[in-house]
């Protein structure tokens, strides 16, 4: 076994490696960026180094720079774990080059399937079945267009290099080839340095169904059983689960042994997943699934497939890298019970998924019979803009699959993030589903059922909105009372006593909620305040966090920001912005549609803004003229930096 392992990663799956690598008893040695000087995976491994400012081009991406480190602690091997340099081959080949082990396939496995064309060829040569399309060189936007045509709306754009969602684009008509295909170029080549593009047949009703394969350097390749991780939005998985609904063994033997031979194909050693799309329009039928890609590097929903076998996969990838033989045959292998794994993210569901940063004032994961959750950070961390906003992924085991939902959706129920919004109510309620329960569902689940599943624009919870401003007033009494002297008196004529001479005692309350004016009436019942509506007299002060002078109320996981109205602290400068459009988020300015002078409509695209490896458009909020532009194509801008002002029609100049 080797005696030492630098983890090139951060956060959650840093973590994750560090603790298998030290019950292995091997040395462990994290790297971080400046943004990253505090997080818990720094202090969790036995050393840790700096390696640059927070983007990630100028640290986690510095492979000169992570092979110095290893050279000067004396690290035996690296594990990349997944995305920054986890798929590129020339971290491979620097590692071997300067005599360290690389945890993962050998650099011509990772380049072989680093390009979905080639891939694709390679592995039809290997009998795997592949997706009808067009996987050719030529990239002229009239040519592909042409094809997209041959092939039969809808189809779909893919990235050649890369995964993950970046860089793919589902088309239903020819009139949004156009935008699609520049969009998917863009995203191509902001993510993977590579514009190049292929256009398939978009699948109806499909199912995303992976196979995690296992290789060591003696010949021996297994397969550990399907995933399914249907359930995504903007194509990233957001539910994954072992084993797949509705599977039979014959279609798992065939998904099985087609994975195999495309991993020996390519010479595979350690960890892998091939991930085929499914026809799933009349069940799972071995006659219907196709080869889409292969990760070579461990999947962010290995847990699940940890959990049905009683694998540890980091410990596998150690061992095979460490030149042992894998200590198990295909027959050797079973199934033991389900698994179902949610990723919670810093995101806010009702703003079409918009990543949210900022300070987490409160975490709370649960745990219980069943129950793992694998996270990178604590309460008091920083959600920052330049990384992934993974706050944690829960995972839960069971018998059979009801069992597993149900202590999932308990777990989501205990699980607390408060600060940055969440997506946890969101998680809850798709694990709750009739249909998803049933085992109904493809990869256009989510979107087609965002309002019900609460997805979208949403007024303020009222009684969240009541639940916030009474612990607020509460606590501003208790500061009043614990300055007086025990012994004054009380002054009748206090606006939060609310004397007066006849009728219920009763004042208003002006609040600001998540930005927006309310005024609430509080009434005295028993010397004691009640907003007006309320049905309680108490709030729940587990949901109830204090946040820099304000209050986060959570409300079955939807977070709502209360504070009481300040009249000094009123912000002038953003009064009236009806035609000013601001950056959303921290992030780059990827492409800019309009110039000063120009007339718009009212939703017309301005630009497109790219934050946490998603695109979000920018959109005019009225009809007029553009009249300013603060930032252009290729600039990082700040969260609520002013980018367009429009004078809106019939407004004087």
């Amino acid at each position: 076994m080797l005696g030492s392992v630098l983890i090139a990663n951060r956060g959650e799956i840093a973590c994750r490696i560090i603790k298998t690598a030290r019950r292995l008893g091997l040395r462990t040695i994290a790297v971080y960026s400046e943004a990253d000087a505090r997080s818990f995976f720094v202090r969790l491994a036995d050393e840790a180094h700096l390696i640059g400012p927070a983007p990630a081009q100028q640290s986690y991406l510095r492979i000169d720079t992570i092979i110095d480190v290893a050279r000067r602690t004396g690290a035996e091997c690296i594990h990349p774990g997944y995305g920054f340099l986890s798929e590129r081959a020339e971290f491979a080949e620097a590692c071997a080059a300067n005599g360290i082990v690389f945890v993962g396939p050998p650099p011509a496995a990772i380049r072989a399937m680093g390009l979905k064309d080639a891939a694709k060829a390679l592995v039809q040569k290997a009998g795997v079945p592949v997706v009808p399309g067009y996987h050719g060189m030529r990239q002229e936007p009239d040519f592909l267009r042409q094809k997209a045509y041959e092939i039969g709306y809808p189809v779909l754009i893919k990235a050649v290099a890369g995964g993950g969602g970046k860089g793919m684009k589902r088309v239903d008509r020819v009139a949004e080839f156009e935008a699609a295909l520049a969009s998917a170029q863009r995203e191509a080549t902001g993510a993977f340095g590579d514009p190049r593009v292929l256009v398939e047949k978009y699948i109806l009703a499909p199912r995303h169904i992976e196979i995690q394969v296992f290789a060591d350097s003696h010949g021996h390749i297994v397969h550990l059983f399907e995933r399914d991780c249907s359930l995504q939005r903007r194509h990233q998985k957001v539910i994954e689960e072992a084993p797949a609904p509705g599977m039979t063994e014959e279609m798992r033997r065939a998904m099985g042994a087609a994975a195999v031979e495309a991993a020996r194909a390519v010479g595979y050693v350690g960890a892998g997943t091939v991930e085929f799309i499914v026809d799933a329009r009349e069940g799972l039928r071995p006659d219907r699934f196709y080869f889409m890609e292969m990760n070579t590097r461990l999947q962010v929903e290995h847990p699940v497939t940890e959990a049905i076998t009683s694998l540890d996969l980091v410990e596998l990838q150690l061992r095979v890298a460490s030149g042992e033989a894998l200590p198990f045959s295909q027959d050797d292998l079973r199934i033991d019970g389900h698994a179902v794994e949610a990723r919670v993210y810093a995101e806010d569901p009702e703003r079409e998924f918009l990543p949210s940063t900022g300070k987490l004032w409160a975490l709370r994961l649960p745990s219980g019979e069943g129950i793992r959750v694998d996270t990178g950070v604590e309460a008091g961390g920083e959600v920052t803009p330049f990384y992934d906003p993974m706050i944690a992924k829960i995972i839960a085991r069971g018998s059979d699959r009801g069992e597993a939902l149900q202590r999932l959706a308990r777990a989501l129920g205990d699980t607390i993030v408060a600060g940055p919004k969440s997506n946890v109510g969101f998680l809850k309620r798709l694990c709750q589903e009739e249909e998803f329960a049933r085992g109904v569902f493809d990869t256009g689940y989510i979107d087609q059922n965002l309002a019900k599943l609460g997805a979208v624009p949403q007024p303020p919870s009222p009684n969240a909105i009541r639940t916030g401003a009474l612990h607020l007033l509460k606590r501003n009494m208790e500061k009043l009372r614990s300055s007086l002297p025990s012994d004054a008196a009380r002054d009748p004529w206090n606006a939060n006593d609310a004397f007066q001479l006849v009728g219920q005692r009763h004042f208003s309350l002006p609040v600001v909620t998540d930005g927006e004016a309310a005024t609430l009436i509080v009434e005295w019942h028993d010397e004691q305040p009640l907003v007006q509506g309320s049905n309680a007299t108490d709030p729940d002060r587990n949901q109830v966090i204090p946040a820099d002078g304000a209050v986060l109320v959570l409300d079955q996981g939807r977070q709502t920001r209360v504070a009481l109205y300040d009249p000094f602290d009123v912000d002038l400068e953003h009064l009236d912005e009806g035609g000013t459009v601001r950056a959303p988020m921290h992030g780059k300015l990827v492409a800019q549609f309009v110039s000063v002078g120009d007339r718009v409509a009212k939703g017309q695209r301005l630009a497109i803004m790219e934050a946490m490896k998603m695109e979000h458009a920018l959109v005019a909020p009225v009809a007029g003229d553009i009249v300013e532009v603060s930032a252009v194509a290729g600039a990082q801008v700040e969260e609520g930096a002013r980018l367009f002002t429009i004078q809106a029609e019939g407004e004087p100049a």
